[in-house]
């Protein structure tokens, strides 16, 4: 990410924006709360948020402001498609519109305070953002901070929530019949040998992850061995990236729901 220095409003203010981010439906709740400057494009944020969340922007990814899988409301007896911000070169619908010309107060503006980001369409990585509150900037203000959370985030391509629950469930009993093909499948998505802390969160890791991807350089903390080191790939049903598909391990029976 580049630098950004704020978005103003007719005063001449530029904004922080408390954020609280949440992976709907995990229990227990993984969560952030973020400063994020209001100017980010999305683009920026979406690298903000793969950082905060451990992920390592494998798949695909959208922005909308409202949540994406609610019931359409008719209008004029039609059913309108909502709105989605994605990367420009993924654009294909006229309802697909650039995440790179829409900032983050924009999205808030348009979703009244809250929006969704997707990530992954196969796992379906659904995040909410509330917008908590707002600050004027003042003097050197980075473009992200992690202010808290809970839990780290989950591993890619574990089959979401319940794949993931089901190979926690595997890893924390050695009886169950998958537990060493878990241990050696997680052993081989993370880098180590070892053992996985769903509940551990280092908070000041991820700020220097942060500071290092606004300043556009190489991640210093490379957590699970996935900084810098992907690229998005396609899961079945979305629409094909433009950069080569990094090989991923399928995860073994037994360790995630599909």
């Amino acid at each position: 990410m580049e630098q950004e220095h704020g978005m103003s409003d007719p005063d001449g203010n530029a904004w922080v924006l408390d954020v609280r981010v949440e992976l709907v439906e995990t229990d227990p709740l993984i969560w952030r709360r973020l400063e994020l400057l209001g100017s980010l494009s999305l683009d920026r944020v979406h690298e903000a948020l793969q950082t905060a969340f451990g992920w390592e922007d494998l798949h695909l990814h959208r922005f909308t402001d409202g949540h994406p899988f609610m019931p359409l409301r008719p209008v004029n007896g039609e059913y309108p498609d909502p709105p989605q911000w994605m990367p420009r070169h993924w654009c294909e619908e006229p309802t697909d519109l650039a995440e790179e010309g829409c900032t983050l107060q924009e999205l808030f503006t348009s979703g009244s305070g809250t929006a969704f980001y997707e990530y992954d369409f196969g796992d379906s990585w659904l995040h909410r953002l509330d917008l908590v509150s707002r600050r004027p900037a003042r003097g050197v203000t980075p473009p992200a901070l992690l202010v808290d959370g809970a839990r780290r985030g989950p591993l890619e391509d574990c089959g979401g929530f319940p794949g993931y629950e089901e190979l926690l469930d595997a890893l924390a009993d050695p009886t169950h019949p998958q537990h060493t093909e878990c241990v050696e499948w997680v052993a081989d998505m993370t880098g180590t040998e070892e053992a996985f802390d769903a509940a551990f969160l280092d908070v000041a890791a991820v700020n220097c992850s942060l500071a290092a991807a606004t300043l556009g350089l190489p991640s210093p903390t490379a957590p699970d061995g996935g900084a810098g080191a992907s690229a998005p790939a396609s899961s079945e049903g979305e629409k094909p990236g433009t950069r080569a598909q990094r090989h991923m391990s399928t995860p073994p029976p037994g360790c995630r729901k599909l």
